[in-house]
């Protein structure tokens, strides 16, 4: 029977390396899609002859397009076949990219990426699929696999537009985008098989679930929140790094794509808080990670006072840091909001997601507006702070389990 007709449920050995590899690639390349104008903004500001903060609205809508995206169109995956709303929502990722790179000003910029934003979660739909195509025995290291892939795509996304923006140009990004989209698109289109729906209930029903969730589940408020200040810091951080570069150090938008690699080295060990987290729990995961990624932001308050090249080894010191509490902190919070209710876990995963991506919407624009207004110092300040409340919101609950 071809991967064409059987059903999700029919798989019962592990799954092979080629459809695990396809899997990561395609969340990857999806989520890669709402990154991938950060390190472009200078550039982008510079053609179009924009303000910082018009800018700056960009990666925000880009971000707000994906929360909103998360809560209305992943509960689908419980209703329809994961497979048909892949391609689907892959094909329009791929039409907005392109809208992207043909834009003609930057109100048609800010619309499209809005919508690429809004598409780009089809990851979100890619990881919970590999939760159920594999089985229960491998299911952790097959999402791992998946996940690691997700994260290899937002931080190399910055290092790859970078390049590409600096010696093809920003437009030239988007299309490559845009083709590496339609042909990830095909190949899970090929390799999938079809998944049987999980409920029948009408799409207003999933979404009133979706409330029930959020006020049912404390555990789900307070994971949800402290992640998504999380995601404020880490926003700021990137959505800003290229102009505070190019600015200050007068480095290209390459130079700035580049500091995606000292990301991606903390955000790759971040898996190892699983392991973490089983033996001393993941609340306690939480706290060190909120505390690792304030120390790592706070850091950089001490930018002035050093020689030009000892800023940039902070910078990278800091980055790596920051990007590891977040990552780790991030799938601490998981563990604990997936054990809550296991029959209803893409929805739980998009009520979270979606309160991580607003937080990830408002550090863009409140970024770009520190950054505008009171400079790089403003952005740590704006990090600082969030991490510090998010630690807060964690440390309240050391008494508890969750």
């Amino acid at each position: 029977m071809s991967a064409m007709t059987q059903s999700s449920e029919q798989i019962t050995e592990s799954l092979p390396t080629p459809l695990v590899f396809t899997l990561a690639a395609g969340a990857g390349l999806s989520v890669a899609s709402i990154y991938y104008s950060q390190p472009m903004l200078d550039i982008i500001s510079k053609q179009f002859n924009a303000s910082i903060g018009s800018v700056g609205m960009v990666p925000m809508l880009t971000q707000a397009g994906y929360a909103l995206g998360i809560l209305l169109l992943a509960p689908l995956g419980d209703r329809h076949d994961r497979r048909t709303i892949i391609l689907i929502k892959g094909l329009l990722l791929m039409a907005a990219l392109l809208l992207c790179g043909f834009s003609g000003g930057l109100n048609a910029l800010l619309i499209a990426s809005f919508v690429t934003g809004l598409t780009a979660t089809v990851a979100q739909d890619i990881v919970p699929a590999s939760a159920a195509l594999a089985p229960e025995r491998s299911r952790g290291k097959t999402v791992g696999t998946v996940m690691t892939g997700l994260l290899v795509g937002i931080l190399l996304s910055r290092v790859v537009s970078g390049v590409v923006a600096e010696y093809f140009g920003w437009r030239t990004m988007y299309l490559v985008a845009a083709a590496a989209v339609l042909m990830i698109s095909l190949a899970l289109w090929r390799v999938l098989p079809r998944f049987t729906p999980g409920t029948s209930v009408s799409y207003p029903r999933l979404l009133l679930s979706l409330a029930h969730l959020w006020q049912h589940h404390q555990t789900l408020r307070r994971a949800a929140l402290a992640q998504g200040l999380l995601s404020v810091g880490f926003s700021a951080f990137w959505s800003t790094l290229a102009l505070m570069l190019s600015d200050r150090f007068h480095l290209d938008s390459a130079v700035a794509g580049a500091f995606g690699l000292a990301g991606a080295a903390g955000a790759l060990a971040a898996p190892l808080a699983g392991s973490f987290a089983d033996r001393i729990g993941p609340a306690r995961v939480t706290q060190y990670g909120a505390t690792l990624v304030m120390v790592s932001f706070a850091l950089m308050f001490l930018l002035p006072v050093l020689p030009v090249s000892a800023q940039l080894g902070l910078i990278i010191i800091s980055t790596v840091g920051f990007d590891l509490g977040v990552q780790a902190t991030l799938v601490a919070h998981q563990t604990l909001v997936y054990s809550l209710a296991p029959e209803a876990r893409s929805r739980l995963n998009a009520l979270m997601f979606t309160v991580v991506f607003i937080g990830m919407a408002t550090g863009a624009a409140l970024g770009s507006l520190a950054l505008a207004h009171w400079g790089w110092t403003g952005v740590v300040a704006l990090s600082t702070l969030a991490a510090a409340i998010s630690l807060m919101i964690r440390l309240a609950s050391r008494h508890l389990k969750n």
